[in-house]
């Protein structure tokens, strides 16, 4: 890890950690891009040979992955203690994968919808950018000033 100026407990992650950091979450937010306007989804996701998929049904995430826009995913989280926090982008590109064989591997790695309804769409992100980077949480006291009886 690298210092990053962002703060001076700010650590720019190696694509190496980003990974480890990416195989202990399994909710990451979607971020497409439709009639050129932002669109954001929070979806669970496994890791997988370097790449990221994701089950989904018909709607904006599939028409955007149909279409061939950019995607950008982006997991977050805590250490055990709750004092380190983290966070990983991935930008790069989306496919459908209609392999009956990788259906079954995601599946067997965990992958299964959260929501109700028909997932039938197993989509495959190929980053061409990983990123991340951790830091210590500060206590609130830090980064809230303190209240003045007389604001209340």
């Amino acid at each position: 890890m690298q210092s990053n100026t962002s703060g001076p407990q700010t650590e720019i992650l190696n694509v190496h950690d980003c990974w480890k950091y990416l195989r202990s979450a399994s909710v990451c937010r979607v971020a497409v891009t439709t009639d050129g306007e932002p669109e954001i989804f929070p979806v669970n996701y496994i890791p997988d040979y370097g790449t990221v998929v994701f089950r989904t049904g018909p709607g904006t995430k599939l028409d955007a992955v149909l279409g061939g826009s950019p995607i950008a995913l982006e997991a977050d989280g805590l250490n055990t203690y709750g004092t380190i926090a983290w966070s990983v982008v991935i930008k790069g590109t989306a496919a459908v994968v209609d392999s009956q064989e990788d259906f079954q591997e995601a599946a067997d790695a965990g992958l299964s919808p959260w929501e109700a309804g028909s997932k039938d769409h197993l989509v495959r992100v190929t980053p061409s950018e990983v990123s991340g980077r951790s830091f210590v949480i500060n206590p609130s006291s830090r980064w809230w000033p303190p209240l003045d009886a007389g604001q209340l």
